[in-house]
C-alpha cells in the first residue's frame, strides 16, 4: 500500500487522472467516489493498486502516457522511493524504543590458516572492538559488518594483550565450505543484558545508515547470485505471509523490523529492469528518451 501511495500522490501532483485507488485486489467489496477517483476495498488482501488513465495511450488527455519523459519516470519510480522511505521511519521508531540487547566482548577462538583473517594478522585470543567502522558488541554485529564488506578491504580494531592493533581484512565473497568469509570462529564473552534507546536526532541518522547497510548487503547477495556462489531464495505472497506469521510470534518490534526489510526488498526488486514491474516500464521510458521521443 505504501508503494501504491507513492504512485497515487505523484500522479495527482502532476495532474494525471487517477481512476481508482484500491486496497486489496478484486473482486470489489465496496467503493466510494471523491471527485474523479474511486476508492475501493477489495476481497483479496494482498496489497493494493492504483489505476491511472491511459497508461499506454498518449492520445488520452491527462493520461500517464501523455506526459513527458521526466514526469513518467518520477511517477513510475515513486513506488520504490516510498518503499525505501518507509524503513527510515520504521527503523527510527525501533531505535527510539528501549530494547534489551546482549552485549559483551567478541573473542577470536580460532583462525583458519591461509584465511583472510590469518593473512591480515588476526590471532586466537584477540578481542574485536571495531570492524568496518562499526562498534562490535556481539557476534551479530560482526556478522553484519562483514556482510556489508564482502570483497572489499575493511579496517578492524582489536585488543591484544592490553594493547590495540589495527588490521585490514578482505572478507571473501565465496569462501570454502565451513570457513566463513573471514575464516574465524568467535565467541561473545563477559555478556550482559542492557536496555538501549536513542533520541530522535540520533535515531533518524542511524535509521538512514541501517537502511543503506541493508541495501549494500542485498547488493552483495545479488553479486553472489551472478557469480553462481549462491542461489536466490525467493518467495511469493503466500511465502511472505508465512514468514510474517512466524516473525509476529516474537512480538511487535521484530515484526516492524521484518516489515522494514520487506519494504527495502520491494524497493530494490521493483526498480530492477524486469518486465511488468516498475523498473521494466522505466527502461522503456529511458529508451524512448535515448531515441529522442520515439516510443517503442
Amino acid at each position: 500500500l505504501v508503494h501504491e501511495i507513492g504512485h497515487f500522490l505523484t500522479a495527482k501532483a502532476f495532474g494525471i487522472k487517477v481512476l481508482e485507488f484500491g486496497i486489496g485486489f478484486p473482486p470489489r467489496l465496496f467503493a466510494f467516489r471523491k471527485n474523479e477517483t474511486y476508492y475501493s476495498v477489495n476481497l483479496i488482501p494482498l496489497g493494493g493498486f492504483v489505476r491511472l488513465l491511459g497508461e499506454d495511450d498518449p492520445t488520452e488527455p491527462r493520461s500517464l502516457a501523455s506526459k513527458g519523459v521526466g514526469t513518467r519516470m518520477i511517477v513510475l519510480a515513486a513506488g520504490s522511493f516510498m518503499n525505501a522511505l518507509l524503513p527510515l521511519l520504521i527503523f527510527a521508531i525501533l531505535f527510539m524504543t528501549p530494547q534489551k540487547i546482549v552485549a559483551g566482548d567478541v573473542l577470536v577462538r580460532e583462525v583458519v590458516e591461509g584465511s583472510p583473517a590469518h593473512v591480515a594478522g588476526l590471532i586466537t585470543g584477540d578481542i574485536i572492538l571495531n570492524a568496518g567502522g562499526r562498534t562490535i558488541e556481539n557476534a551479530r554485529d560482526l556478522s553484519y559488518a562483514i556482510q556489508l564488506n564482502l570483497g572489499s578491504s575493511m579496517p578492524w580494531l582489536v585488543e591484544r594483550g592490553g594493547k590495540q592493533e589495527h588490521l585490514t581484512i578482505v572478507p571473501r565473497i565465496s569462501p570454502p565450505h565451513g570457513q566463513g568469509a573471514t575464516g574465524i570462529m568467535i565467541e561473545t564473552i563477559n555478556t550482559q543484558e542492557i536496555s538501549r534507546s536513542y533520541p530522535p536526532w540520533k535515531a533518524f541518522p542511524m535509521a538512514m545508515k541501517h537502511t543503506v547497510g541493508i541495501m549494500m548487503a542485498f547488493k552483495n547477495e545479488v553479486l553472489r547470485w551472478v557469480l553462481g556462489k549462491s542461489q536466490p531464495k525467493l518467495a511469493g505472497p503466500i511465502g511472505i505471509a508465512q514468514m510474517t506469521g512466524e516473525v509476529s510470534k516474537s512480538g511487535i518490534l521484530p515484526l516492524m523490523e521484518f516489515m522494514g526489510l520487506l519494504s527495502i526488498n520491494l524497493a530494490i526488486i521493483n526498480i530492477l529492469p524486469i518486465p511488468m514491474l516498475d523498473g521494466g516500464k522505466l527502461l522503456f521510458v529511458v529508451v524512448e528518451w535515448v531515441r529522442r521521443g520515439k516510443r517503442i
